[in-house]
């Protein structure tokens, strides 16, 4: 089944192209690419002067050549209106990724909607309406009236407690900080809506609730602290295939030792070596064998921990590095508190810490020695903590990631060049939204409301918690139950009676059922249950800011046009909110009506301006035009000046020059999900809007001065004792079940496989989702591999396809997460933690066979994925 992109050979790139700034809006790491366009009936030529790379392309090209992209890297697209050639290649001059281009990345051009090749067509182009028994298009302002008059009834007759909203809060693919202002805006200003969740979790709270209660905003390093870095902790996360070109430009050179000079300028009086690395994970990971390749297994150690069990070795580390006398004694004094009281509360021995957790006392006390004990000459070591969803998705969270912190604390390994306590991440982040306090902590369940019946009206942005969600099985049931309910009666009046159709509509929601509206680019699992679709724009089809993983804000400029009639989501928030404003003032409600005030945007960048502009710190100096300046180097964030010297550095810490405006103190770092929000700074109408002039200053690390995010800027230690399996039921299931099962990503499937389920590359590759076994398991249950199978609990049902590796110690298994043809979530169980964190992580299941090899799964190959030293 060799996949064939059906091209035999790629146009010239001319000289006069169009160049317009990309970042990839796939994963969090968000590489640097430049997006070429120009006329279709166009192509360049082989002289020097006659291409965009100045290159005489009659002669042979070395392997590095500008000049050279690949199939994946082409097609051809809508450009006001117009067919136009597009390339999209990654940026050598963009320091994320030096030119590298990820599996994802690197086919952003074949995986954009093109009607002259046929890709992506999956994607919605008009309003859809569930009309006739099956949705049928529509107009936008058909289609928005029925929401809002629907949305009215219900805010005006149930009160906003009947509305239910579910969101993204990230950015890079269809999120950034204008969808993520014009939707907040709309459910938490326009309106106080509590009943509210995140795309991949059932509430509206952040997965990192513990460092940023501590005072550590989650991004609070850059990604050169890879590179210097004397040991880089690990946990729960598989860079090589997540965070790909994160891993391979900044964390293999430091393995290599090729990074040694940098660590020599960085660290003059200091002993310097090539990096280790210390990986916590159940599974070995194709990140655990790269880094052997690379590093020596000699500076690699992977402890393979019983699942769940990360805290307890976190407190013993904590032990023995406090009782060792390895902290940093003068940064604890200064900048933190309760140092003395975590100690005590979190003690643990090395040999209580080796029977939880299945590793021996050797390793816990060489990796605490890895992490903390002093250099030659007595220099503290350099220890970066990368931790992701096998901590933040795993066992008692909230303690686990508060664990964790507690040691980078402790070895003073926050603020410091080499160091930092990081979420590695899915999305790149795009986070601004009004305050979020009226939600409460912990925040309402949302799936669990859902599938007791509660709700009226349900607004989905951006998401599918069919796929990604737990206990995915019974919300699926109940959700189409509900939605099934208000369908049936839609049915039963004629289309042209929108009085009788909304009646109707509210008496089928007064009987239990659910009105759904689902805004997104595809359609979706969950949007079958839906009544409306509103068809959205994404990356390159609308201007869209977002920060990377190390805080690094671009602009990603619109480089072709939407598909059909779709819109970015903040220009479809205007039209609702205008929509909702005109329907509320018919029903004399105008205490309401006043409330969908100010959304007379024409643009995305009206929607940044509003937003981010106006209401982030050091968002008076983040302008469309500045940022367009500072290309896909950008700046990391927060903005704390303007440099109007000429060129800087993007992400350059500030540092009071002539001719340089600075203002504003040290912000702490927004990630993902709700952040802790702040005030706009006192003086941010003192820069006119309209001056263009200057290169934005951002913070190259967070807590450089030691300061933290509480109110007397200091770090907070936690207790954080081991409660077992914390979450209800998880304990009786890991000891009915045979098997855990658990989940994460894969290199070549984004995400959830929303745009990729109908593309044949991955789904070539990926038919149904691979579920890992050791080998003695699948000799055991009669199996072989390619072998469907099915995998249950008293939570529900999946498939999947067997791969045997010995990647998976026996009893243990791992599943793709979210994938459509086999939904892990589905045997997962409601368990969640005090702040309605979900735990997908420990799950237990049997496994049984289906049947053999489906055909499209034969010319599969099972083989390693490992690779070798070349």
């Amino acid at each position: 089944m060799a996949y064939k992109r059906q091209i035999d050979r790629l146009p010239i790139v001319p000289a006069d192209a169009k160049e317009h700034n990309v970042v990839c809006h796939y994963c969090i790491v968000g590489c640097g690419y430049k997006a070429y366009s120009w006329d279709i009936d166009k192509q360049g030529t082989t002289a020097p002067t006659g291409n965009k790379f100045n290159l005489d392309l009659s002669k042979q090209q070395g392997p590095d050549t500008d000049a050279w992209y690949a199939p994946s890297m082409y097609n051809i697209v809508k450009q006001d209106g117009r067919d136009v050639h597009l390339v999209i290649k990654p940026d050598k001059n963009c320091v994320v990724n030096s030119g590298l281009g990820s599996v994802r990345g690197a086919r952003m051009a074949e995986m954009t909607y093109s009607s002259v090749r046929n890709t992506e067509q999956q994607r919605l182009t008009d309003p859809m309406v569930w009309r006739y028994g099956q949705m049928q298009p529509t107009s936008w302002d058909d289609a928005l009236d029925l929401v809002a008059r629907v949305t009215a009834a219900i805010l005006a007759n149930k009160g906003e407690d009947a509305l239910f909203v579910s969101a993204y809060d990230h950015g890079g693919a269809g999120g950034g900080y204008e969808n993520t202002w014009a939707t907040g805006k709309l459910y938490f200003e326009s309106l106080k809506i509590k009943n509210i969740r995140i795309h991949n979790r059932p509430a509206y709270n952040s997965e990192v609730h513990a460092t940023r209660d501590m005072g550590v905003g989650e991004l609070n390093n850059c990604y050169e602290d890879a590179e210097l870095a004397d040991t880089i902790v690990v946990v729960g996360a598989n860079p090589l295939e997540t965070q790909t070109n994160y891993f391979l430009n900044h964390w293999i050179p430091n393995l290599r030792g090729t990074s040694l000079d940098k660590k020599k300028a960085e660290f003059p009086n200091e002993a310097v070596e090539p990096g280790r690395i210390v990986i916590i994970d159940p599974r070995r990971t194709v990140t655990v064998n790269a880094c052997e390749v690379e590093a020596g297994a000699d500076r690699v150690m992977h402890l393979q921990i019983n699942s769940g069990t990360d805290l307890v070795l976190f407190n013993a580390w904590l032990t023995y590095i406090a009782d060792k006398g390895w902290t940093d004694k003068a940064f604890i004094g200064a900048s933190t508190k309760d140092f003395d009281k975590a100690v005590a509360g979190n003690r643990t021995s090395l040999e209580e810490a080796a029977r939880i957790t299945g590793l021996t006392v050797d390793q816990i006390r060489q990796s605490a020695e890895w992490i903390a004990q002093p250099k030659g000459g007595g220099a503290r070591r350099r220890a970066m903590f990368a931790y992701e969803k096998g901590l933040i998705w795993g066992n008692d969270n909230y303690r686990t990631n508060g664990a964790l912190v507690n040691v980078a604390l402790a070895t003073g390994n926050v603020g410091r060049p080499g160091g930092g306590c990081v979420r590695l991440g899915g999305h790149q982040e795009g986070y601004s939204r009004p305050s979020d306090a009226h939600v409460g902590r912990p925040a309402p369940y949302i799936d669990q409301l859902l599938i007791n019946g509660q709700g009226a009206v349900h607004h989905i942005w951006g998401c599918d918690h069919y796929k990604t969600t737990l206990n995915a099985l019974q919300f699926k049931n109940a959700y189409k139950r509900r939605t099934d309910l208000v369908k049936d009666a839609m049915a039963t009046v004629p289309w042209g009676d929108r009085q009788a159709m909304v009646n109707a509509i509210l008496a089928a929601i007064d009987k239990g059922g659910l009105f759904s509206v689902d805004v997104d680019i595809i359609p979706t699992q969950i949007g079958q249950g839906s009544h409306v679709w509103l068809p959205a724009a994404t990356s390159g089809e609308m201007n869209l800011t977002s920060m990377n993983g190390e805080r690094r804000m671009r602009l990603t400029e619109r480089y072709m046009d939407p598909p059909g009639r779709s819109m970015p989501d903040c220009l479809i928030v205007a039209r609702l909110a205008n929509h909702m404003e005109r329907v509320l003032r018919e029903m004399g409600k105008a205490d309401l009506a006043d409330k969908f005030k100010g959304y007379d945007w024409k643009t995305e960048e009206d929607a940044f301006m509003d937003g981010y502009h106006r209401h982030e710190k050091g968002g008076e100096f983040v302008t469309y035009a500045r940022l367009r300046a500072m290309g896909t180097n950008g700046f990391q964030e927060p903005a704390v000046g303007l440099d109007t010297t000429g060129p800087v550095t993007a992400g350059t810490t500030t540092g009071q020059t002539p001719g340089m405006v600075v203002q504003g103190p040290t912000i702490e770092a927004r990630g993902k999900e709700p952040a802790q929000k702040s005030e706009p700074s006192a003086a941010a109408s003192t820069v006119p809007v309209a001056s263009e002039g200057g290169k934005i200053i951002g913070t190259k690390r967070l807590y450089a001065d030691g300061k933290f995010n509480t109110k007397d800027g200091k770090a907070i230690f936690m207790e954080t004792k081991w409660r077992g399996l914390q979450a209800s039921g998880k304990e009786e299931e890991s000891k009915k079940f045979p098997f855990l099962i658990n989940n994460g990503r894969a290199n070549h499937v984004w995400q959830s496989a929303y745009l990729d389920q109908q593309n044949d590359f991955v789904m070539d590759r990926y038919p149904w989702p691979t579920i890992e076994m050791n080998p003695q398991d699948v000799t055991r249950l009669g199996l072989k591999q390619g072998d469907l199978v099915e995998v249950y609990n008293d939570n529900g049902s999946t498939q999947a396809i067997v791969y045997p590796t010995d990647r998976v110690k026996e009893r243990q298994t791992f599943m793709l997460f979210a994938f459509p043809r086999g939904v892990q979530g589905n045997v997962v169980s409601a368990g969640v933690n005090e702040f309605i964190i979900p735990n997908y992580k420990q799950t237990w299941g049997n496994i049984r066979k289906l049947a053999d090899a489906p055909e499209a799964v034969r010319g599969l190959s099972f083989k390693p994925q490992d690779y070798v030293a070349s």
